[in-house]
C-alpha cells in the first residue's frame, strides 16, 4: 500500500472538517472560533496542494475533493457567519413575511461552488486569479464580523450594507476581473513591485487594525488588484 498517495487527500479532508466546525461554531454565534477554524482551514488547504506537488501523487480525485472541501470551508462557513449575523441585525419591526432574507446570504455559497468549479478548468489561472479567491472572500466576512461587530451593531442600516455586500462579492468571486497571486518566479523587486507593496502594507494594517486588519487587507488586495488591471488595459 502506497501510504504516501493518500497524503494530500489527508490533508485536504482536514481542511474540510475544519470548514464544518467553523459552521458549527458560526451557527452558535462565536464567531471568533469559527474564524479560526477557517484559518486552520486555509493551513490545510495550503499544505494540500504542496504535498501534492512534493510527493508527485497529484490526482483528479484530489482535485474534486479539494474544490468540495474548500466550498465548505471558503463558501458555506463565511455564508453562515454572515447569515447568523443578519439574524442578529435584522429589524424587529420587520413583518414575518420577510424573515427568510438573511438566508440569501447563503447565495455567497452557491457562487463559492461556482468559482471553484471554474477554477478547475480554467487555464488562465496558473500564476494569478480571476475573480477573487474563495479563501480570501471568507477571512474578509469573518474577520469583518469578528473585529468590527461592536461597529456595526450599532451602524445604520448595517443589515442592508452587509447583505449588499455578500452581493458585491459574490459577483467579484466570478467575475472576470484579474486578480495577482503571491507567486514569484523570481525575487527581484522588478515584475513583483504590486506583490512586493502588497505585502508592505500588510504589516501596518495587521499592526493597527488587529483582527479587522484581515478584512483590511482582503478589501486592500481587491483595489489593488483592479488598480493594476486598469493600469495594464491603459498602457496596452
Amino acid at each position: 500500500m502506497n501510504i504516501k498517495k493518500h497524503i494530500p487527500n489527508t490533508i485536504t479532508c482536514c481542511n474540510l472538517i475544519s470548514g464544518c466546525i467553523a459552521t458549527y461554531w458560526a451557527f452558535g454565534g462565536l464567531y471568533i472560533m469559527a474564524l479560526l477554524f477557517i484559518i486552520i482551514g486555509a493551513v490545510f488547504d495550503f499544505f494540500d496542494g504542496m504535498s501534492a506537488r512534493l510527493l508527485s501523487v497529484s490526482s483528479p480525485i484530489g482535485k474534486e475533493l479539494d474544490s468540495l472541501a474548500d466550498n465548505i470551508t471558503f463558501g458555506f462557513a463565511p455564508s453562515a457567519i454572515v447569515f447568523c449575523k443578519l439574524k442578529e441585525l435584522f429589524p424587529l419591526s420587520y413583518s414575518s413575511p420577510i424573515e427568510w432574507i438573511p438566508f440569501l446570504a447563503f447565495v455567497m455559497a452557491a457562487f463559492s461552488a461556482l468559482r471553484l468549479a471554474k477554477f478547475n478548468l480554467d487555464e488562465r489561472q496558473a500564476m494569478g486569479f480571476i475573480g477573487l479567491p474563495t479563501p480570501a472572500n471568507a477571512l474578509f466576512w469573518a474577520s469583518l464580523i469578528v473585529g468590527c461587530s461592536d461597529w456595526i451593531d450599532t451602524l445604520p442600516y448595517a443589515f442592508w450594507i452587509i447583505l449588499v455586500g455578500t452581493f458585491v462579492s459574490s459577483y467579484l468571486l466570478v467575475s472576470e476581473i484579474p486578480m495577482f497571486a503571491l507567486k514569484f518566479k523570481h525575487w527581484e523587486w522588478k515584475g513583483n513591485e504590486i506583490k512586493y507593496i502588497f505585502l508592505l502594507t500588510c504589516i501596518p494594517l495587521l499592526a493597527f487594525l488587529g483582527i479587522s486588519g484581515l478584512a483590511a487587507i482582503i478589501a486592500w488586495y481587491i483595489l489593488l488588484s483592479i488598480a493594476t488591471h486598469r493600469h495594464s488595459t491603459s498602457t496596452n
